[in-house]
């Protein structure tokens, strides 16, 4: 694939072109083990059903997340409570707690025997493998002091169960120090996407002298429609790469008054959400200013046809995003009002798009498209056939209305994990596991 193109900038094409913001409304290593752990008798916490984790109170969902002697909690449980505890207790909090938890087993087996003490170097290697889990998945849920101070804390009561060699204390150094690289990679990129929230007084004015003459069309820049497909997909990975789970959660972390305060930091800081939803604007734009600009009808028809062939190649890809942004752009009133050009438009193409877009039935026929790309992907022998980009407005709004319906906690009090368990999962998928570079 080319190197991604410098786009010239994008100009809005008429004031009536409607933006379509959705946050505005709705923001305000796999271990093989599957012993439960010890935790005592208690009524009906945590309850199972055919063996899965349904419920339980957040005392023993914690106690279920600290691993013992003969237990080791899967990965998916790891990701799925630690993203979904944010709704319940802070980070640090959760920190503390597991803190507490492995003092209390630690003391166990300090009996000074050297049985014992190999006991206690397989166990402090257990805490190490889950804390390395939790700072490489979530490394924002360290950004504070006091989680820093809890990690810290932890780690030094780990590092006394093996100060012969040392070895424990140079694993927590190193992942120490890749924590501190990715909450500083992830800092520079929110300055960065914070100086381009900031207008610019003169960028219109600089746009609106420039010479018509020197003003290219997407045509003399590129004019191969799988090219530019491919360019789109290179911003779509781009940009979705900084997305990360928890930055999902900002989306229903309004909707429990109750647990609200308990989300991490600022909730109206959703920085990556919103640059992808506007970049789905801008595209949208770009195809429609591209198409307008144009004075000649057969240049303007081609340009049109062209538009469709970048679709349609997108959606050959696999990213569906680009492909519903364009069709957008092209169904905005600016373009959709050319009658004398669209009679020209070969439009057997355009209709077959528009058809997986069909917005009947919940869009069941792009659902239907989404779920065959997504079986492609996991068979897939090459990079290029595991894409998957999923339209983000209606990933988003499938998100808040399964919060909607659904509730975090029972009646009974306890936490309804395995609702959790169903829509973390896919906010997984989202922010990692379906979208391969190419």
């Amino acid at each position: 694939m080319a190197e991604p193109l410098c786009n010239a900038a994008v100009k809005k094409c008429k004031e009536t072109m409607p933006q379509m913001p959705i946050f505005s409304s709705m923001l305000g290593s796999s271990c093989s083990g599957q012993v439960q752990p010890d935790m005592g008798e208690r009524c009906c916490d945590p309850v199972y059903q055919d063996g899965n984790l349904i419920s339980g109170s957040l005392e023993v969902l914690i106690e279920r997340l600290v691993p013992t002697m003969d237990y080791y909690p899967d990965r998916t449980y790891i990701f799925t409570f630690l993203l979904s505890s944010r709704v319940f207790i802070h980070p640090h909090e959760l920190l503390a707690k597991v803190g507490q938890i492995c003092i209390k087993q630690k003391q166990q087996l300090e009996t000074g025997t050297e049985a014992e003490k190999a006991k206690l170097k397989s166990f402090a290697a257990k805490i190490i493998q889950l804390l390395k889990e939790w700072t490489e998945t979530f490394p924002y849920d360290f950004q504070d002091e006091k989680s820093m101070k809890e990690l810290k804390e932890i780690a030094h009561r780990i590092t006394q169960c093996d100060e012969e060699n040392g070895t424990v204390k140079k694993i927590i150094s190193q992942m120490t120090q890749n924590l501190l690289v990715a909450l500083s990679a992830r800092s520079q990129y929110q300055e960065i996407r914070e100086k381009f929230r900031q207008p610019v007084a003169d960028k219109g004015t600089i746009l609106k002298n420039k010479p018509q003459s020197t003003q290219k069309d997407i045509l003399s820049v590129c004019c191969d429609p799988l090219v530019l497909a491919q360019q789109l997909t290179h911003i779509e990975l781009e940009r979705v790469s900084n997305i990360y789970p928890e930055d999902l959660m900002q989306i229903v972390s309004h909707m429990d008054s109750l647990d609200n305060h308990k989300c991490r930091g600022d909730v109206t800081k959703t920085y990556n959400l919103e640059a992808y939803d506007n970049w789905f604007n801008c595209l949208s734009m770009l195809v429609a200013t591209e198409i307008c600009r144009v004075v000649k009808k057969k240049q303007r028809t081609r340009m049109v046809e062209f538009f469709i062939d970048v679709a349609r190649e997108c959606f050959n890809i696999g990213n569906f995003n680009s492909m519903m942004a364009i069709i957008s752009g092209m169904n905005l009133s600016p373009v959709a009002r050319l009658k004398k050009t669209w009679s020209k438009v070969k439009t057997a193409k355009f209709d077959v798009l528009e058809h997986h877009m069909d917005p009947s039935s919940n869009f069941c026929n792009y659902r239907t498209a989404l779920q065959g790309a997504a079986q492609r992907s996991q068979t897939a022998n090459s990079n290029r056939e595991k894409i998957v980009i999923p339209v983000f407005n209606l990933f988003i709004k499938d998100i808040y209305f399964l919060h909607k319906i659904h509730t975090n906690r029972l009646p009974n009090g306890q936490i309804n994990f395995k609702f959790h368990l169903q829509v973390n999962v896919e906010k997984r998928h989202m922010g990692q596991e379906h979208f391969v570079f190419l």
